[in-house]
């Protein structure tokens, strides 16, 4: 299932839930744990945490009357595939110009000259 790349978005651009996130690397957390780490209501710390679930980087389980956080990969690898595009499309470019580059210049000889090559 592939995620919303604006979702994936909403969760890495901002503070808050990249720190739920950070703090769920820890192990699994139930939302009042997570929710004494913020300055913010238990309503606001509850958007966060869907967003988190609906992107795919937590999923949630209910035991007795708690709700348990829990890190997932799935919006991980969504942004990992997106990252990694990025990341072949500059190298491509980078190797481009470097190739580029050592055809254009001229070679220093021993002695400090420019050669024409």
């Amino acid at each position: 299932m592939a995620i919303p790349a604006l979702d994936v978005f909403q969760v890495i651009g901002d503070p808050s839930r990249r720190k739920m996130l950070m703090l769920l690397f820890a192990g699994s957390m139930n939302i009042n744990n997570l929710a004494e780490n913020f300055d913010m209501s238990r309503p606001a710390v509850s958007k966060h945490v869907k967003i988190l679930e609906t992107a795919g980087f937590i999923s949630i389980t209910d035991v007795g009357r708690e709700r348990y956080c829990t890190l997932r990969k799935d919006g991980f690898e969504e942004l990992q595939a997106w990252i990694s595009y990025f990341d072949k499309f500059w190298l491509n470019k980078l190797q481009k110009l470097e190739d580029l580059l050592n055809n254009k210049l001229p070679i220093d000889d021993s002695e400090g000259k420019k050669s024409t090559g």
